[in-house]
């Protein structure tokens, strides 16, 4: 591990006065951070300290809720009006770690964390254009059976990791940000980027740029929610696919619908192209079918990762199937 310096932030403000520059690195629960700093993936010059830094989780005038970037991900997960307004977000957050890794991680860590990709973590045998942008990426013909299909490009095919993110994405959050230049706000979906010939580059983050919270809009009809993940077994794994998911039925006909992906692209995946098809449309299984065939349709499957095309198709019908009975109201689950 490459020596480094520790100091501990009070205040948003003050954390990017001592992080402003591109050698220093945000700490809140480190279950990311300090994992790639082992393995020398990560070598900051200087750690700056956020922990106790915009904890808070407080309901919006005119409804919605303002997450701090620092609330640990049980803290959301276990909080009264996210269980009940948006229980899509607390599904996927205890969907996403063990409680040990939960009870440390932060919102905005969780935002902001790497792929788990094992080429981009292999530093000593495997090319990875993340780790050293121009050097190749040996997971295109390598075994791939994990990685991306959407949003994948030449230089990479590597996953995003996060649940949380994707029942983000689906609820149509925003990013709350402060920098050398002060603050902005962007929505979620245009947080993290596509890897293109640039993967290294991840997010929108300018240089000491920092996560300070999310923001989730009012939207009543998100009490009808749920977030499904298909993994090789029942914890402490990655989704080879996931699906979050907002819908109301009225009269029999989809009046609302959000749905997002995981374990499929390179960034949460927004199913635009699914909710333009359904919206409007009979809440019958053959509408949904289509609407899953078409979100799927640009899918680029690698050598051993063909199968999450289906499987992502029947785990959109089976979460919109679900939602769309009585048994699907899980606003108290």
């Amino acid at each position: 591990m490459t020596p480094f310096s520790y100091t501990r932030a009070s205040d948003a403000a003050d954390a990017v006065r001592r992080g402003g520059s591109g050698q220093s690195k945000y700490l809140g629960g480190g279950t990311n951070l300090v994992d790639l700093m082992r393995e020398n993936i990560e070598q900051p010059i200087t750690l700056v300290d956020v922990t106790g830094v915009s904890t808070g989780i407080e309901p919006v005038v005119g409804g919605g809720l303002l997450i701090g970037a620092g609330a640990r991900n049980t803290a959301v997960a276990e909080h009264r009006l996210v269980r009940m307004s948006y229980p899509v977000l607390a599904r996927a957050i205890l969907s996403g770690a063990s409680a040990q890794l939960r009870n440390m991680a932060t919102i905005g860590g969780n935002l902001a964390q790497r792929t788990r990709c094992e080429y981009f973590y292999d530093d000593g045998g495997s090319r990875c254009n993340k780790r050293r942008p121009g050097q190749g990426c040996d997971a295109i013909d390598g075994i791939n059976r994990g990685h991306a299909i959407l949003g994948v490009s030449s230089a990479c095919i590597a996953t995003h990791p996060s649940d949380m993110c994707v029942a983000l994405a689906a609820l149509g959050a925003s990013v709350h940000l402060h920098g050398l230049t002060g603050d902005r706000r962007l929505p979620l979906t245009e947080f993290h980027c596509l890897p293109a010939d640039h993967p290294e580059i991840e997010n929108v983050l300018e240089p000491g740029e920092l996560i300070t919270a999310v923001e989730l809009g009012p939207l009543p009809v998100a009490s009808r929610s749920t977030y499904r993940k298909v993994r090789d077994r029942s914890s402490l794994a990655f989704a080879l696919v996931s699906v979050a998911a907002v819908l109301k039925v009225d009269g029999g006909i989809v009046r609302v619908v959000r749905l997002a992906l995981g374990g499929v692209a390179t960034r949460p995946w927004r199913a635009s192209k699914a909710e333009m098809i359904l919206l409007g449309q009979p809440a019958t299984v053959e509408i949904f079918r289509a609407a899953a065939e078409a979100e799927l349709s640009d899918a680029q499957p690698s050598k051993h990762n063909g199968f999450k095309i289906e499987l992502a198709k029947r785990t959109m019908v089976a979460v919109l199937t679900e939602l769309s009975t009585d048994r699907g109201d899980i606003s108290h689950g």
